[in-house]
């Protein structure tokens, strides 16, 4: 018996609802049933003429800078390392042009109240719906309290929108840990007798994590689909408004080929320093951002695998995701997958849209560097997997920039290294190295190695306009939205604030260089990423673990310092910005990882954002939800035992026994067998491991065979 035959009298689940998802194959067109591919409803007037000004702006400031760099190296004719630097600063160029061009198209958007599109309003009365929406909460050993937290308020929010009826809820858990999913359990059989969850609250746990994320929203897919027009996908730590969702909902029942809308999550709930700068960056600077590339992207947007609206019809058509051949990291299942399902939809002729102009969405940010790090990992492998997509046939020339944009973002970090290497091995080539000034063949002057500081200096000066104009521009546009300046702490104290993360920002960025440029090695090198739970808490780490993860990155700092300075007092002050952060490693990311410094600022009003001195009423619900959060028992077998209700429940949601003939699963052969020959609970307990303990969790014989044994054996 199959996973889904086993569940069909689950009361934790619907009725099932078949959709079929085929796999779609990469080296062939796709079935399009019709629709059309390059002229779609909802595409914005004048679209090809605003990618124009992105692109030919990002090119024009790209070329004027090879010249100028060009002027730099090449001065008195070319060399080898001159033209090295050349080719990385052309690349390094266009990537900072292209993300400024970007932002300016995104200023005059915010300019003029755009961000929204599709018929979507801020104001006004919440339109009525017709159609039904499943929200997905994909869970893989998160705290259940945690999600709760959030999970409620949600609920209460589109109950008091009056049109919570028309959404269900599935929790759809890959967690591996037992005593989580117990736990789970009986956190969702609490909240369904909530009058507001009442009949709208599912849970699915899968006993197979195939495909992670991917594999976990596609199973909801095949198996409940077809009774839901729409999904609204989330990540455990979202939080939306249910006002918001009402609107993304009527927006998708008005524009029948739009396939997704991906609204703007903003992070919240930052305690760490570094959690609060992430915050922080990504408020101010975040929405002039989003709203340069939702305005020159157009319906060919992009997906960022949460807190976003899907037509279900459009996913299961289009987005079934192959296997890539081959082993990981390159083989295997697609790992940032959000990125190709939206690709995949845009390519079957389904309009993708972003609307940041729409708050309302939230999500929180990993407590500390090093946490981001293990984020960063995952994320840095699935998009370098996407080298082997981008051939796919079909798919729109935007959709393939997605795609290097994506890749981009790591491959940058070995190229800024790079690019710093070569200019200290030239400096010391000139330095250390005694030219032959007049060599055979006859010149009217002679040929040495030669670097021009003014125009390097100008090079410097024109590099950081371009690089800081998007943190200037969204300076602006704060300081033009009287209520958001007011609500980041006024004038004044936005721009410590802008300054404090600018400066913190440039020491952190070296040391995040060299993380990802070790990620990018590891993957070269056939290291596959795992898969481990996000920590969402205290980001702080004992100081001989940071000291062992970042002993390398100040040694490489002390190691570049001290070729700076034996070239020139001048480059080894021109590098202190680089030099600094590689050199303070260590107690940087211990004190930006520590929640005292980020309590600090935000006592003293720095870092601020407009969530947090004047919450909306999502996230003030989200507060009282978690103040009067209570704690459910920890250990799986306890629970089970003391709460017949929970244990009745969990048993509907396991598979059949098994039958012979099939597969021996080792861990819950060995687990039943030391289950059988305990003599007390507190014996079970000491002796299973966490394999053998949620093997004996799928099983309903041990399940009974644990409810009766005693606690513990009597005191003589």
């Amino acid at each position: 018996m199959t996973e889904t035959d086993a569940t069909q009298h689950n009361d934790f689940l619907p009725p099932p609802a078949p959709l079929d998802m085929p796999v779609q194959n990469l080296s062939k067109a796709p079935n399009r049933y019709g629709r059309s591919f390059w002229r779609l409803p909802t595409t914005p007037a004048l679209l090809w003429f605003r990618r124009l000004l992105v692109f030919g702006g990002a090119i024009a400031l790209t070329a004027y800078s090879i010249i100028k760099i060009n002027a730099v190296f090449n001065a008195l004719g070319t060399s080898t390392l001159g033209i090295v630097m050349l080719v990385l600063f052309s690349i390094l160029s266009f990537w900072i042009s292209l993300s400024c061009a970007s932002s300016i198209g995104g200023f005059w958007a915010m300019l003029c109240h755009g961000g929204l599109g599709l018929g979507i309003s801020r104001k006004g009365t919440l339109p009525p719906l017709h159609e039904r929406t499943a929200i997905l909460l994909p869970t893989y050993n998160e705290s259940p309290q945690r999600v709760m937290v959030n999970l409620r308020a949600m609920l209460k929010s589109l109950y008091e929108t009056g049109q919570g009826d028309k959404f269900d809820v599935f929790v759809l858990s890959d967690t591996t840990n037992p005593d989580i999913w117990v736990q789970e359990e009986q956190a969702l059989l609490e909240l369904r007798q909530k009058d507001y969850a009442r009949g709208h609250l599912f849970y699915r746990r899968r006993f197979k994590n195939t495909d992670r994320k991917a594999g976990n929203i596609a199973d909801w897919v095949t198996r409940f689909g077809g009774a839901y027009p729409f999904m609204l996908t989330l990540d455990a730590d979202s939080l939306m408004d249910g006002g918001l969702i009402i609107r993304l909902a009527a927006a998708m029942e008005q524009h029948p080929q739009v396939g997704l809308i991906q609204s703007l999550p903003v992070i919240v709930g930052g305690r760490t320093l570094f959690a609060r700068l992430q915050q922080f960056a990504g408020r101010i600077y975040g929405p002039l951002i989003a709203q340069g590339i939702a305005w020159w992207h157009g319906s060919e947007g992009n997906y960022w695998g949460h807190n976003a609206i899907i037509r279900t019809q459009a996913f299961a058509e289009q987005a079934g995701l192959p296997h890539l051949k081959g082993k990981p990291p390159f083989g295997g299942h697609i790992l940032s997958h959000d990125f190709i399902e939206a690709a995949l939809m845009r390519r079957g002729g389904w309009a993708i849209h972003m609307v940041p102009g729409l708050f309302g969405s939230y999500e929180e940010s990993p407590p500390s560097l090093t946490d981001i790090a293990v984020r960063d990992r995952r994320w840095c492998q699935g998009n370098l997997q996407h080298a082997r997509i981008l051939p796919a046939k079909g798919l729109h020339w935007v959709s393939r920039s997605h795609m290097l944009v994506g890749m981009g973002s790591y491959i940058m970090s070995p190229l800024w290294l790079l690019f710093l290497l070569f200019g200290i091995l030239i400096a010391l080539q000139a330095h250390f190295y005694h030219p032959e000034y007049f060599g055979t063949e006859r010149t009217l002057y002679p040929h040495w190695p030669h670097v021009d500081p003014i125009q390097a200096r100008l090079v410097f000066i024109q590099t950081m306009i371009v690089l800081l104009a998007p943190k200037a521009l969204a300076f602006i546009a704060t300081c033009l939205n009287t209520p958001a300046r007011r609500k980041t702490g006024g004038l004044i104290r936005l721009s410590l604030s802008i300054l404090i993360e600018t400066f913190l920002g440039a020491l952190i960025a070296p040391i995040a260089m060299l993380i990802q440029t070790s990620a990018i090695v590891s993957i070269l090198l056939g290291r596959d990423s795992g898969w481990k739970a996000q920590n969402r808490d205290d980001g702080s780490l004992p100081w001989a673990d940071t000291i062992r993860k970042y002993w390398l990155h100040s040694l490489f700092g002390i190691a570049l310092s001290i070729a700076a300075w034996s070239v020139s007092t001048a480059l080894f002050l021109w590098m202190l910005p680089v030099l600094i952060g590689l050199l303070l490693a260590i107690p940087l990311v211990a004190f930006t990882g520590n929640s005292q410094a980020g309590s600090i600022m935000r006592k003293i009003g720095l870092l601020l954002i407009p969530e947090e001195t004047s919450p909306p009423p999502i996230l003030r619900l989200a507060a009282q939800e978690s103040a009067t959060e209570h704690k459910v028992i920890e250990e799986a077998f306890h629970a089970l035992r003391s709460n017949e209700t929970l244990r009745n429940s969990h048993c509907a949601t396991l598979p059949a026994p098994r039958k012979p003939g099939d597969p021996i699963h080792v861990p819950l052969l060995t687990g039943s067998l030391k289950l059988k020959e305990s003599a007390t609970l507190e014996e079970a307990l000491a002796q299973l491991t966490p394999a053998e303990k949620a093997a004996v969790l799928s099983c309903r014989e041990d399940i009974t065979l644990l409810a009766h044994l005693p606690l513990s054996s009597p005191k003589a």
